[in-house]
């Protein structure tokens, strides 16, 4: 990236060519130059078409533009529009609404939703490498999302007796698990149980063997192979190394963008918010890596290849296997 990406509006400006657009998405995509989509012919073999501004191949005859296998394949909206929607996602530190971005861009709210959820997708984390592999250990919690109880409608509401408490709250809402490095990254999955089946498969997937597991008092985490430190919630909430404070910070974090944002999240769609916070936590300011708002972006820009998400797809008309 070029020195002028240090804020907003030098982003504006600088993306507002869309040869530099194009230009920008295509040396993230293809580091090692322009590769054909279709039969995967290297540099040397595709043709520049100025006029269309897209690249057809040699040797297969196909055209193709830089937006083809990404999350902006068949968007009419120009790159720029993309590029300032991708900015503010990456950096604005409780998310940014579509109704914000479509006033911004100026593209219809629909429009905007669309362009964030797939923005959302590009952001989710696909690194194979475990938590606790830097030594760290790794603090476990659960928290639930939703609405409060005595907010929703009758017709919404838990039915049957024992249901108007606590208990019938938490069932009403979304189960949102955790997990968090100390001095490392958080990693966080929407599930339908928080059974002791559910988290062990969430640690087995998601933490390093060795590694030490910090929790609260919860039976599902009980019985893991890890060494485990438990701290009693009803007694204190910190025993020297044991506790889930780093955990509960990031939960505070992801309730301020959903409460005070977005208002009103659908269950279906709460696994993308939730990979928006985690990809803007993990990709933080620290004094170890001082990470800038240029840096943010051009991670999030790095990612968008492969990932594809139609509107039907995201409406849940058709399913989608690579959410």
């Amino acid at each position: 990236m070029e020195n002028e990406l240090k804020t907003l509006s030098g982003a504006i400006i600088y993306f507002a060519d869309e040869q530099v657009c194009i230009d920008t998405v295509a040396a993230m995509r293809w580091p090692n130059g322009v590769q054909c989509p279709v039969c995967l012919m290297p540099d040397v073999r595709q043709h520049w078409l100025k006029n269309q501004r897209r690249w057809q191949c040699r040797d297969c005859g196909k055209q193709y533009s830089v937006k083809v296998n990404t999350i902006f394949e068949d968007s009419p909206i120009k790159l720029d529009k993309w590029m300032t929607a991708m900015w503010l996602l990456a950096n604005c530190k409780n998310g940014v609404s579509s109704y914000e971005i479509a006033r911004d861009i100026n593209v219809t709210q629909k429009s905007a939703w669309f362009m964030l959820q797939r923005i959302r997708l590009a952001m989710k984390n696909k690194s194979v490498l475990k938590l606790g592999s830097q030594g760290g250990p790794v603090e476990m919690d659960e928290t639930f999302i939703g609405g409060k109880l005595k907010n929703m409608h009758k017709s919404k509401k838990p039915k049957g007796t024992g249901f108007s408490g606590i208990a019938g709250g938490a069932m009403a809402k979304t189960i949102v698990v955790g997990m968090l490095e100390r001095k490392g990254h958080v990693r966080a999955e929407v599930v339908a149980e928080r059974t002791q089946p559910t988290l062990h498969a969430l640690v087995n997937k998601h933490i390093q063997y060795g590694a030490t597991l910090m929790t609260d008092e919860l039976g599902g985490y009980k019985g893991t192979s890890l060494t485990h430190g438990i701290i009693n919630h009803a007694v204190e909430y910190v025993n020297g190394q044991i506790h889930t404070q780093g955990i509960e910070n990031f939960w505070a974090l992801l309730k301020r963008s959903l409460g005070g944002t977005y208002i009103s999240v659908e269950p279906f769609h709460l696994d993308r918010y939730v990979d928006e916070q985690a990809f803007r936590y993990n990709n933080r300011a620290t004094k170890d890596n001082p990470l800038t708002d240029k840096d943010r972006f051009a991670l999030a820009l790095s990612q968008v290849s492969g990932k594809r998400l139609t509107y039907a797809e995201l409406t849940g008309k058709v399913g989608n296997p690579s959410i």
